[in-house]
């Protein structure tokens, strides 16, 4: 029987991963194929539920300072097998939970996340995995790293990666991101003078300097933070995720591949999970199930992919799934349906 792994990304805004699996999923199941579901993510939002769901992780909960100061209830993931932690940043600081004025550009902090570590390290986490992306935060990192402060020696033998899917060095963590959290370019400025003001501290305090070296300035410099105070290795966030649930396996088990976001074009294959994980499958059909494509037949077909069907419901989802099982009489290379 053909089996299908079905591996999409977030519809951000739309549905989750989990969710975009389910439907497609289902619908190649009506058909009378085995669908194999693999909810993705780029180490950015969707990274705990998706890693809590490959790995059997268990979500736990815990009230931390949120970016502006209030009590939030943040959730995080724990693998009890692989003594693992799953940290993600928008828990805790998300831009949801800031106002998105310039004034709270300016004010919001990760110090939220810096409890969160401190719990992961309190439970006998060996390894924490923090998830940049979708913080509301450009503080350099220093709400979290005063929060671990006098906690230093908990952390002795206890391996940090930081995921991103961003290259961005520490200093242009203000230019390049305040402006979607509510900075204007009076802040911007502001923003760039503390940020080069807390990476002075951290040269001071911890002999490393996060300023030039790339992915320092994810989640507004928080990734340079736990770089710099407490050695945390910087990872790319796809790589990370795909390694985790054992995509490479899985491809090997599977007669083709479904992959999907909310929005495909060229820039989809330049770091993002969807471009990564298409370039790990090598000798099966890969195609795309996306919300709009920007591409069109032949440049799908340049980057690898043999066909994109376009969903923006539910229904539409699962009817894609459904098509997918005429795939062996219907040329690769059309879009459809």
């Amino acid at each position: 029987m053909t089996t299908i792994l079905v591996a999409p990304d977030s519809f951000k805004g739309t549905f989750s991963a989990v969710q975009v699996a389910q439907y497609i999923s289902a619908g190649i199941r009506e058909e009378g194929l085995t669908a194999i579901e693999c909810p993705l993510a780029d180490g950015g939002e969707g990274t705990l539920e998706v890693l809590l769901l490959a790995l059997n992780g268990e979500e736990r909960s815990q009230s931390v300072h949120g970016p502006l100061g209030q009590k939030v209830v943040a959730s995080w993931g724990w693998v009890a097998e692989q003594r693992l932690a799953i940290i993600e940043v928008a828990q805790a600081c998300g831009l949801h939970l800031s106002g998105g004025s310039p004034t709270d550009a300016v004010r919001a902090s990760t110090v939220g996340v810096g409890e969160l570590i401190i719990t992961a390290a309190a439970s006998g986490a060996e390894k924490i995995i923090v998830a940049t992306g979708g913080s509301a935060t450009t503080d350099g990192g220093q709400g979290a790293i005063d929060a671990l402060k006098g906690h230093e020696e908990a952390f002795a033998g206890i391996r940090i990666e930081v995921l991103s899917d961003v290259t961005v060095k520490f200093e242009d963590a203000a230019k390049v991101f305040a402006p979607q959290k509510g900075a204007d370019p009076a802040t911007v400025d502001l923003l760039n003078e503390r940020l080069d003001h807390v990476a002075d501290l951290y040269v001071q305090r911890y002999g490393r300097d996060p300023r030039g070296i790339a992915q320092t300035g994810a989640a507004g410099g928080l990734s340079g933070a736990l770089w710099a105070a407490l050695g945390a290795d910087l990872v790319s966030g796809a790589d990370c995720v795909l390694n985790l649930i054992g995509f490479d396996e899985l491809v090997n088990s599977a007669d083709a591949v479904v992959l999907g976001e909310g929005k495909i074009d060229s820039q989809s294959f330049l770091g993002k999970i969807v471009g990564v994980a298409a370039h790990r499958v090598h000798d099966r059909p890969v195609v795309a199930v996306v919300g709009s494509s920007a591409l069109d037949a032949a440049e799908s077909s340049a980057l690898g992919l043999s066909r994109i069907w376009v969903a923006s419901s539910s229904s539409e989802l699962r009817a894609s799934g459904e098509a997918l099982a005429h795939w062996h009489s219907a040329p690769l290379t059309e879009h459809g349906p």
